[in-house]
């Protein structure tokens, strides 16, 4: 039945093939490191600290990147890996220190993640490290060879890495974010086409667009993937994203505003195409050893259109509509542009100081230590998900240190394994793992205990130490959770037969130390947040929607001239925006009641998500107090800001108390807009005009977003 589940597997997974090729570079290793330290050298320090270490960043390990990537993060990552080991070999001495030490490290090691999305992978694997030097015996003496058996095998694996049945690379941000921009760039094409021509068709190229800009979201991509960091470039990555959502959203409002009838040559289409041949340039800028994008095009044809726009007073008055198509064309070349600017960013380059765009890449200019301290800061908060699950897992592996110090386990470690493998970000993706965790265990340990009864010779189990290593990571990984812990129960029975003389009673040693981890972890998870993300993003996106509410409200209070700069209520938007960007992509990897009516979060977030890049595209247009002599526009901007204030804030409080949102009435489009005061263009001046335009066409998107939602149930609870 196992050889036809295992067969079933084969099949069906698409990533079998990789997950065998790992199993052999694992097992290769694995038994050249411990045959040559154990047998070898005659050292059981060495094999057991250089098996530890392959199975450590092997198997418990998530490393991005292609061969040479990974193994370049396994080297830089040994100074590290040698701190580690000295700090719990010198904590070993007292149960207490070394708890204190494992709240220490298991709190710092996690929470780095929020500083550098690679560290993600690493982290249990530097937590085991601690974790296995920590326990006695207390011996400084043998750090020569703790240190020397984990650098062998980190060296070597290294080197498997790339010489040896390297693993299949996967799809990059910076691929999937020219993709995207292939995409969008063909959809802008047709869209200029559809202005001069409504006979042509688009071919399906906005459907493929937004797939394409849908697989940037960062909850799609794995955490070693996603460009979390705090540093410049992975910052410049989010920002041609948001960028490109922008311009797709902005290619979608001129594509449904296209004219009944063609109109030859519009300024709009032309430059239409250059953003296209912009965008299509940038996105490939991203691609090694591409040239960097030439913005002398694209700047021409904005310049033109500038130019053609509004075109006089006469014009302002007779053709709402073009003013309207104009003002949209040229906030999609605005965040073309951005987008363009940030590949430049995203592959190192810093943007000139004299740019328009150089303020929205001001971290550019910035020391890493700098960008690194405001991401922690920003996570220091009472609401942050990854907060909460750093300090869930420190406690957890304290308190299973100070049990298995007390009760003076032989085999302590296996409890601090067990607490690790159990605990999860939520109470219900815990009570998931413990079944598999708790069950796998039992069964091993069975098959063990009768076989280490049968058979006494360490020659028998050094003979196929190989085949219970391809089965533990091999067959292991293609089975699921509980098989895996049955086989790599069996592998350390068979690896601690021919370390020590324990006999059978090392299987009920194990049983009872995985059990005692397993409670531990159950109880951290139910004590200790135990709804997982689900309520801090549900709090952390109320204060999000508020926070853009407000700053819709001060921006049109700003360039009406009767408020300050609205830097600080964007820069809060911002802020809370690293939050609920963090608590969402948690929230996406944990398990939710099937019973609930899920909302979608990608459309709750979008609603804040286009504040912030489209303002800063506004106020670079439009400054503040550009319409303060026009008192008709100001009141109807305020009208405006007035209700989509009190919808953002319906909809944060829809978000926090899990009700259902209020309807929003369909936003009235451009033209309907200043339709209201049309007898008024006649007169204005045609800046001001301009200026009119672009902002209630930036509000009517912001309005758009926001009628997307009706939910007709609560928006969320997910009890976990």
């Amino acid at each position: 039945m196992v050889g036809t589940s295992l067969l079933d597997r084969l099949r069906h997974r698409q990533d079998s093939r990789a997950v065998l090729g790992r199993a052999a570079r694992l097992t290769l290793v694995a038994s050249v490191v411990f045959y040559a330290c154990r047998y070898g050298a005659g050292s059981s320090v060495l094999a057991t600290y250089g098996l530890f270490g392959v199975v450590a960043t092997g198997s418990f390990a998530r490393l991005p990147g292609p061969a040479s990537q990974r193994a370049r993060i396994l080297l830089l990552a040994l100074p590290v890996v040698w701190a580690l080991i000295v700090a719990g070999s010198l904590l070993a001495w007292s149960t207490w220190a070394a708890a204190g030490g494992m709240l220490v490290v298991g709190f710092v090691v996690a929470f780095a993640g929020v500083g550098n999305p690679r560290l993600v992978g690493l982290a249990s694997a530097f937590q085991l490290f601690y974790i296995l030097a920590s326990f006695p015996p207390y011996q400084p003496g043998t750090l020569p060879q703790r240190l020397g058996g984990v650098t062998f095998a980190v060296v070597l694996l290294a080197a498997a890495e790339v010489l040896l049945w390297p693993d299949p690379v996967p799809v990059s941000y910076r691929q999937r974010l020219t993709r995207a921009a292939d995409g969008v760039a063909a959809f802008l094409d047709d869209t200029a086409d559809t202005l001069t021509d409504r006979a042509c068709g688009r071919d399906g190229s906005r459907e493929r667009a937004y797939d394409a800009v849908a697989a940037l979201d960062l909850a799609r991509n794995p955490p070693e993937w996603a460009p979390t960091a705090a540093g410049a470039q992975d910052r410049a990555l989010r920002t041609c994203a948001a960028a490109l959502r922008e311009v797709l959203a902005e290619a979608d409002r001129l594509a449904a505003d296209a004219p009944p009838e063609p109109i030859p040559d519009l300024d709009a289409a032309r430059l239409l195409r250059a953003c296209a041949a912009t965008t299509r340039a940038a996105g490939r800028d991203l691609s090694p050893g591409a040239p960097p994008v030439d913005l002398g095009d694209l700047d021409a044809a904005i310049g033109r259109a500038e130019m053609a726009y509004p075109g006089g007073v006469g014009r302002a008055a007779a053709d709402v509509a073009r003013l309207c198509r104009d003002a949209t064309a040229l906030a999609l070349a605005d965040s073309a542009r951005v987008f363009a600017v940030g590949t430049r960013v995203a592959v190192g380059a810093r943007p000139d100081g004299g740019d328009a765009y150089a303020g929205l890449f001001e971290y550019a200019h910035r020391r890493p230590w700098t960008l690194y301290r405001r991401q922690f800061l920003s996570h220091l908060a009472p609401r942050s998900a990854h907060l909460h699950s750093s300090l869930r897992l420190a406690v957890a592996l304290a308190v299973a240190r100070v049990a298995a110090g007390v009760l003076n386990l032989t085999h302590g470690f296996w409890v601090l394994l067990a607490t690790l493998t159990v605990l999860r970000t939520s109470a219900v993706d815990t009570r998931v793992a413990l079944r598999p965790a708790v069950l796998g265990t039992v069964v091993g340990a069975v098959v063990s205990g009768l076989v280490m009864f049968a058979v006494d010779d360490p020659v028998v189990y050094a003979v196929v130490l190989p085949i219970t290593l391809i089965l533990a990571f091999g067959a292991g990984g293609l089975l699921g959770p509980l098989w895996q812990q049955a086989l790599f129960t069996v592998l350390l029975t068979v690896v601690f037969a021919q370390l020590s003389s324990e006999g059978w009673r090392l299987a009920e040693t194990r049983i009872v130390d995985v059990l005692l981890g397993a409670v531990i972890g159950v109880l951290a998870g139910v004590a200790l947040w135990p709804r997982g993300a689900s309520r801090d993003l549900r709090r952390n996106a109320a204060g999000y929607l508020l926070a853009s509410g407000n700053a819709v409200d001060r921006i049109v209070e700003a360039v009406l001239g009767a408020a300050a700069h609205p830097g600080p209520a964007v820069e809060d938007v911002r802020r809370r925006m690293i939050l609920v960007d963090s608590s969402y992509c948690q929230f996406r990897s944990e398990r939710h009641d099937p019973g609930r009516q899920p909302v979608s979060w990608d459309v709750v977030l979008s609603a804040g998500h286009h504040v912030v890049p489209g303002a800063e595209s506004l106020l670079r247009r439009n400054p503040p107090g550009c319409l303060a002599d026009w008192p008709e526009a100001a009141a109807l901007l305020r009208d405006t800001a007035r209700h989509l204030h009190s919808a953002y804030g319906d909809l944060a409080g829809a978000v926090a108390n899990d009700r259902a949102a209020a309807p929003m009435p369909a936003p009235s489009d451009c033209v309907d807009g200043l339709n209201r005061i049309r007898p008024l263009l006649g007169a204005a001046d045609p800046a001001s005009v301009r200026h009119l335009v672009e902002v209630d066409r930036w509000l009517a998107g912001l309005a758009s977003s926001l009628a997307r939602m009706r939910p007709s149930a609560p928006v969320e609870s997910h009890q976990g």
